[in-house]
């Protein structure tokens, strides 16, 4: 990583961990230790949002740039030229996270029992920023993480099946980000970075019924881009052939990066996004079980008898 991206990112509150490593604290987490306010994976899951660690083993490395990522997009690798030990980033993410939270404890609205809880976190979001599973050594670090008793959610934009394939051990939760119904809008939302990407996310999809974990198909969905009701039979022929447990339909938000290529206009309402999800569900006869308004998102589940919520 370069020396000004690495101070950019710094300056954007990351933590930088060894050489292609980032934590950076979630809006929730802050939520959760000021104002007990819990995000949508706390509502839908069981998760705690103050003893979650959001990081990245790859900062700077991805197979897109979508249009509307929010986070800054250095990505300038789709390799790495030196790879750090999962237990290194392990442990020094979870200093990090450390030293990041350490100014909380002083305010006087923290919850100071979930201060402490939080620098024990219990649960690993790698979904921060660029493509997680191009870390070579994923599958160890997620083997380290269960270890320690910490679940493991893994957010993917579905370009590599190889990995996912291969995973050992695969996280407790495996998020497939499906942002576009077919492969023109794929393309111009996406602008991916490799030639082959959508023929690797159907590759994904087939392959997600075979895999021995939570899955989910999550829907960004982008005004006056991607969530055109004319679209939804697309997308449910897309998800029948992942067959999840899940699907998240989450409404794009207008923030960071991604407002030098969005406008305010394209960030849809919740309503906009239920209306979206009770045509997906009458479609493909998931049900709609749960929302949270303040996240503009919803969640449909398979077969009501699956509990979204897992026990530890």
């Amino acid at each position: 990583m370069n020396e000004e991206l690495r101070k950019l990112l710094e300056k954007q509150h990351y933590a930088i961990v060894g050489n292609h490593s980032g934590v950076k604290l979630c809006h929730w987490l802050k939520q959760s230790l000021l104002y007990n306010r819990v995000c949508y994976k706390q509502t839908f899951y069981g998760i705690e949002s103050h003893r979650c660690l959001q990081m990245t083993p790859a900062l700077t490395q991805c197979t897109h740039n979508c249009l509307f990522c929010w986070r800054h997009q250095g990505f300038t690798e789709k390799t790495f030229k030196q790879v750090d030990d999962p237990e290194f980033i392990l442990e020094e993410s979870i200093k990090a996270q450390r030293r990041l939270i350490t100014g909380f404890k002083g305010d006087p609205r923290c919850d100071q029992r979930n201060w402490e809880e939080a620098n024990n976190p219990n649960m690993v979001a790698c979904s921060l920023t660029g493509e997680p599973t191009l870390y070579p050594r994923l599958g160890e670090f997620f083997e380290l993480s269960h270890k320690r008793g910490m679940t493991t959610f893994l957010v993917t934009n579905g370009t590599t099946p190889e990995v996912l394939s291969n995973l050992d051990p695969l996280p407790t939760q495996l998020y497939v980000s499906i942002v576009a119904p077919n492969k023109e809008v794929y393309k111009k939302l996406c602008a991916p970075l490799i030639s082959n990407g959508w023929e690797k996310i159907m590759q994904t999809l087939e392959l997600l019924p075979s895999l021995d974990t939570r899955t989910v198909i999550r829907h960004t969905l982008v005004k006056n881009w991607n969530m055109d009701l004319k679209y939804i039979p697309e997308y449910a022929k897309l998800d029948e052939i992942a067959s999840p447990m899940f699907i998240e339909s989450k409404g794009y938000v207008f923030v960071g990066a991604s407002r030098d290529r969005m406008t305010i206009n394209n960030m849809p309402s919740h309503e906009d996004i239920m209306e979206f999800s009770r045509k997906l569900s009458d479609t493909m006869g998931y049900n709609l079980a749960m929302e949270k308004e303040d996240s503009r998102v919803s969640l449909l589940i398979r077969d009501s008898s699956i509990n979204p919520k897992f026990n530890r």
